[in-house]
């Protein structure tokens, strides 16, 4: 066989190997950033069911006649594990323009403590709740 003829496969062979190489690497950075996404979407997810679980408190809170109570815990599963959700509520100790207190205006906190991977995480909201007395 010509010594040409030779080093034309050996050229091809060198193609071929470079151009699997360049697909292998493409695929598998294309799997990455897949699961990128899909982690990336269950956050979201999970970031949504903790603001759920705050917005049903604070309007469970808000539909509830008299005085919400002062400091109060539970746990709520969520689907992602258990949210710890802390409520505590003082008095506002707002004032009008003429220095006078505005009573029975409290201040509502709520906080949901969970972990992910490990990792502790939090949200918090607060709010006001007026109740005549």
């Amino acid at each position: 066989m010509p010594r040409g003829r030779a080093r034309r496969r050996a050229f091809a062979l060198y193609e071929v190997l470079i151009g699997v190489t360049i697909f292998m690497v493409g695929t598998l950075a294309l799997g990455r950033s897949v699961q990128n996404c899909m982690n990336a979407s269950v956050l979201s997810a999970q970031e949504d069911r903790v603001r759920q679980i705050l917005a049903n408190r604070m309007a469970e809170i808000q539909a509830t006649p008299g005085l919400p109570e002062v400091k109060k815990e539970g746990k709520v599963e969520s689907g992602y594990g258990p949210v710890k959700l802390t409520q505590v509520a003082v008095p506002a100790g707002l004032k009008n323009e003429k220095e006078i207190d505005l009573g029975g205006i409290m201040q509502v906190t709520l906080t949901a403590d969970w972990s992910r991977s490990g990792v502790a995480q939090s949200r918090k909201i607060e709010f006001y709740v007026y109740r005549a007395g």
